[in-house]
C-alpha cells in the first residue's frame, strides 16, 4: 500500500481531516512527489532522512514553538524529559569554536568518574574528529549501551590534550539539588525539573526537614528557572499542601472526550505551613501549573517576575522507525478557570499583551488574577531591566571562562558555607584581557542610522552629534557592569561553587546574596502580612 493511500485511509477514520479529505490527500501526494523528483534529479547525493526532517521540522515551526518532530537519534532525550534519566556519560554542553564543550558534567555519572571537567572541550570520538558536530549529532555518538566505553580526546584550559575513557551507564539527575533550613524554621528547597518522583522527592524533602525542627513555621518552594515536565508530578506538588479531591488542573482540546480533570488524590502531608513559590521569567508549564494552582487555591504566596507563560499540553505520538512527534493536542485550566497560556509568540518568545486585553478571574477568596500570559506574582521583585549586558557575558561565557580560570589557581575546594566571591577588580580586569565587548540594541540603532546618514550623505553634518550619542551609549554600558555587580558577583560565585559541588553548590551559594529568598524570608516572619495578601 503506498503512503498516501494509507494516509487516504487515516483521514477517513479522523473525523476531524475528513472534512479537509481532497486538500490532505492532494497535499501529501504533492509533498511525496517533490521527495522523490529531488531525490533521482538533484545534482548532489541528497541524505533522505535529513532532508525530511528538514520538511518535518519546518511544518511544525509554523505552529506552536512546543509541537517538535524527534527522530530516532533524539528518542533517547525522552527518557530525560520523562523519567530524568537516560543512558550515556552524562555531560552538559555546548558548542565552542566549532567544537562540543563540557559545561558540567553531572554529579555522580560517568564523565565525572573519568574526571571530565567543565571547560574541557572535546576534539574528537572514538578516534573521530567531532570537529563540527551538533548538540544533536555528538548525543547520539555519546548515549549507548551501559557498559560500553567511549574514547574521547579532550583539551583542557591550562593543560592541553588528552585521552580519556569513559564507561557509559544509566544517568540519573537529581530534580531536588538542595534543601535546608535557610533560617532555623524556615525550609527552602529548590525543584529544578518536573522528572519522575518530584513530588515524592519534594514531600521527602519536606519531612526531613520537619524532623529537624517539627515546629517549622515557613516553607519556600524555588521554581524559578524551572522549565516545567511532567503534569502528574505538578498535581503530587499541589497535594503536599492541598486536600485530597481538590481540581488543580484541566486540560481542554479539539478532542472534547480526551478533555481531563486532575484532582488531588491523596491526604496532604500539610495544610497550614505558610508557603512563598519563587518563579521569574524562565519558570514555565508544570511551574505554573504549581505556581498558579497555588494562587488560585489562596494557599501560597507568588514572589518574583512574571512566569514564562505557557499553558499547553503536548503528548508524544509515535510515528514509527522509532522516531516520535511531540504534539500540541491541549491548553491547561487552573482552578480559577484561567488559561495563563501567551497569546502570540515571536522567534520562538512569549509576547507581552496589554493587562486590558486578559481576562479577570478569581482566586478562592475572591482575589482578582489575570489570564494570557504567564502567573503575575503576588508580590512583585524587580530586578535590573539590564538584561543585554548578562546576555552578553554568558553569550560569550565571560563567567564561565573566569570560573574556569579561577578553578585552575584554586584547586583546593572551597567551603561552600562560607565562600563569596569578591574580586570584582580581578573580573573586570579579566573582560579587559578578554577584549569582552557587545552591540546593545541601541548600539544597533545607531549603526543603522549612521549607515543611513552615509548614504544620504549627511554624516559631515551630523558627525559631532553621532560621536556624543555614541560615547553616551557607552558610557551607559560600562555603568551597566556597576549596576549588575551584585548580580554578576553572585554569578561567578554560583559557576565557581558548581566546579566543586555541582549544582547543589551552585544553588547553596546562590542563597547568601539572593534578595528573593530574603523578600521571601521577611514575609514568612511577618504573617500578617502574609495572611493579608492571601485575603
Amino acid at each position: 500500500m503506498s503512503f498516501v493511500a494509507f494516509f487516504s485511509i487515516a483521514a477517513i477514520e479522523s473525523p476531524f481531516v475528513a472534512g479537509n479529505y481532497f486538500e490532505i490527500t492532494k497535499n501529501i501526494e504533492i509533498f511525496v512527489n517533490v521527495f522523490k523528483e529531488l531525490n533521482t534529479q538533484y545534482v548532489d547525493e541528497i541524505d533522505p532522512g535529513k532532508l525530511m526532517k528538514t520538511g518535518i521540522d519546518a511544518i511544525m515551526k509554523s505552529l506552536d514553538p512546543y509541537t517538535n518532530y524527534f527522530s530516532e537519534s533524539q528518542v533517547e532525550g525522552f527518557r530525560y524529559v520523562t523519567e530524568g534519566k537516560y543512558n550515556g556519560i552524562g555531560v552538559n554542553f555546548r558548542i565552542r569554536d566549532q567544537y562540543i564543550m563540557i559545561t558540567a558534567p553531572m554529579e555522580g555519572s560517568p564523565a565525572q568518574k573519568a574526571g571530565l571537567k567543565a571547560g574541557d572541550l572535546i576534539l574528537e570520538v572514538d578516534g573521530k574528529s567531532a570537529k563540527g558536530k551538533n548538540e544533536e549529532e555528538l548525543n547520539s555518538i555519546l548515549q549507548g549501551f551501559p557498559g560500553s566505553e567511549v574514547k574521547l580526546k579532550i583539551s583542557r584550559p591550562g593543560t592541553g590534550e588528552m585521552l580519556v575513557g569513559v564507561k557509559r551507564d544509566e544517568v540519573n539527575t537529581k530534580n531536588v539539588p538542595h534543601y535546608e533550613l535557610i533560617t532555623p524554621d524556615i525550609g527552602y528547597i529548590a525543584l529544578t525539573t518536573f522528572t519522575k518522583n518530584a513530588g515524592n522527592n519534594i514531600l521527602d524533602a519536606l519531612k526531613d526537614l520537619k524532623s529537624d525542627n517539627p515546629n517549622m513555621k515557613g516553607l519556600i518552594l524555588d521554581l524559578r528557572d524551572n522549565g516545567g515536565g511532567l503534569l502528574n508530578e505538578a498535581v503530587n506538588i499541589c497535594n503536599i499542601f492541598v486536600p485530597k479531591g481538590e481540581e488543580i488542573v484541566s486540560t481542554r482540546g479539539k478532542v472534547k472526550d480526551r478533555d481531563q480533570t486532575y484532582r488531588t488524590l491523596s491526604n496532604s502531608s500539610d495544610e497550614k505551613i505558610p508557603v512563598v513559590v519563587l518563579v521569574n521569567k524562565y519558570s514555565a508549564s508544570a511551574s505554573e501549573i504549581v505556581s498558579g494552582a497555588l494562587q488560585d487555591l489562596d494557599r501560597a504566596v507568588i514572589m518574583g517576575q512574571l512566569t514564562y507563560g505557557k499553558g499547553l499540553v503536548q503528548n508524544f505520538r509515535e510515528i514509527g522507525y522509532n522516531a516520535r512527534i511531540k504534539v500540541t493536542t491541549a491548553k491547561y485550566y487552573i482552578p480559577s478557570g484561567r488559561c495563563i497560556q501567551a497569546v502570540s509568540y515571536q522567534n520562538g518568545e512569549p509576547v507581552a499583551i496589554a493587562d486590558s486585553l486578559k481576562a479577570t478571574f478569581k482566586t478562592k477568596n475572591g482575589r482578582k488574577v489575570k489570564d494570557g500570559g504567564g502567573v503575575q506574582p503576588d508580590v512583585e521583585v524587580k530586578l535590573s531591566d539590564k538584561t543585554e549586558l548578562l546576555k552578553a557575558l554568558d553569550d560569550k561565557l565571560m563567567i564561565f571562562d573566569y570560573a574556569t580560570e579561577y578553578v585552575n589557581k584554586h584547586p583546593t575546594p572551597i567551603d561552600v558555607n562560607t565562600f563569596s566571591f569578591n574580586d570584582w577588580e580581578g573580573f573586570l580586569k579579566f573582560l579587559k584581557d578578554k577584549n569582552f565587548t557587545y552591540e546593545s540594541k541601541a548600539e544597533g540603532l545607531l549603526t543603522k542610522m549612521k549607515e543611513e546618514a552615509e548614504k544620504a550623505k549627511l554624516m559631515s553634518s551630523i558627525q559631532s552629534e553621532y560621536q556624543n550619542l555614541k560615547n553616551k551609549i557607552e558610557a551607559e554600558k560600562q555603568k551597566d557592569l556597576s549596576t549588575n555587580k551584585d548580580r554578576i558577583m553572585g554569578l561567578i560565585s554560583g559557576e565557581i561553587a558548581s566546579r566543586y559541588f555541582y549544582e547543589k553548590g551552585r544553588v547553596q551559594v546562590r542563597l547568601k546574596n539572593d534578595i528573593e529568598v530574603t523578600q521571601a524570608i521577611n514575609l514568612l516572619n511577618d504573617q500578617s502580612k502574609y495572611n493579608k495578601i492571601l485575603k
